[in-house]
């Protein structure tokens, strides 16, 4: 019996790159000796990408679309095709033919040779985008490695091949602010790391802007690791201490009589200084503690409006 594959596909307002894509998978995939199937999700577009990907099901039978109630983001959309996925393996990967399909053979290889993950990263830096994408990619790296509790690659994609235990494991997770990269490296298992070079979006450019980039390595820092709160926590300690050793300087001015009002100025910027020391420290926590509060309201990661999937109830989806 075949095994089977799924590709799992988010797309927003990816009208034309879908045909191209399927096009690509198709062919790619006719030629191994596994059964397939294409799972497109759109993810809130707001434009023609639902209808694009409804043609191609209608020209292929065992390609899938599953609609969102809404722009929920690209790593929710992910899970919600995963969750329905039936394949031995899930293949995920982005719409705009950046990760290239010619790559799955290799993929599959490193699967059949024991590996439970075999992700995807940029040999190098993209030539593809601007200069400022590219300081921003390896600042995000940066500061997820130093501050949190996985390690990920310069460059990691949403492109990998997963078994079906894993899968079995991730379908088991329901986070606030879900960051898949660092929980598909969190879960463990025996993975593989291959280099790629990206090639160059079929149309349209990158929709991620430093701004977003920010926000989400914000979010998967804290999504990892407890680090900023120590971080916070020795600041605290570090400043507290420090400020004992004003204690001589004040013994000192007074006995040699100095000026009490001398020194104003160097008194102003202290103080506006540790206030925001203090401001620093309560957002941290804050942020923590607005997760927490997120979290505890249990509201369903995603939300299917329509599918054409058989599966849509399972025991991890709530619709």
């Amino acid at each position: 019996m075949k095994k089977k594959l799924s590709v799992v596909i988010p797309a927003y307002n990816e009208e034309k790159n879908i045909s191209f894509l399927v096009s690509e998978l198709v062919r790619t995939l006719t030629s191994t000796i596994y059964d397939f199937e294409l799972i497109l999700v759109d993810d809130g577009s707001k434009d023609n990408t639902l209808n694009e990907i409804k043609v191609q099901a209608e020209i292929h039978p065992n390609i899938f679309y599953i609609e969102l109630s809404k722009n929920f983001g690209k790593d929710y959309a992910l899970k919600s095709g995963i969750d329905l996925a039936q394949g031995d393996a899930v293949i995920t990967m982005d719409a705009d033919l950046q990760h290239p399909p010619q790559l799955l053979p290799r993929m599959l290889k490193l699967w059949e040779e024991g590996y439970d993950i075999i992700y995807t990263y940029r040999e190098e830096a993209n030539p593809h985008v601007k200069a400022y994408q590219r300081i921003a990619s390896k600042l995000f790296y940066k500061g997820i490695n130093a501050l949190s509790d996985i390690t990920l690659e310069n460059g990691i994609s949403d492109f990998r091949l997963l078994d079906k235990k894993v899968i079995n494991e991730l379908r088991k997770i329901d986070e606030y602010e879900l960051f898949f990269r660092g929980m598909v490296k969190w879960v463990g298992f025996l993975q593989k790391g291959v280099p790629y070079t990206p090639a160059k979006r079929h149309t349209g450019d990158a929709s991620y802007s430093f701004i977003n980039l920010a926000k989400l390595a914000i979010g998967s820092i804290m999504a990892f690791s407890v680090r900023p709160l120590y971080i916070a926590t020795g600041l605290g300690l570090f400043f507290s201490l420090a400020s004992l050793l004003y204690i001589p300087y004040i013994a000192i001015s007074y006995f040699a009589g100095y000026d009490a009002l001398s020194g104003w100025a160097s008194l102003i910027a202290t103080i506006s200084f540790f206030g925001g020391i203090q401001l620093l420290v309560l957002g941290i926590i804050g942020m923590y503690l607005g997760k927490i509060f997120l979290q505890t309201k249990q509201r369903p990661s995603y939300i299917i409006r329509s599918t054409n999937l058989s599966v849509m109830k399972n025991d991890y989806i709530r619709v």
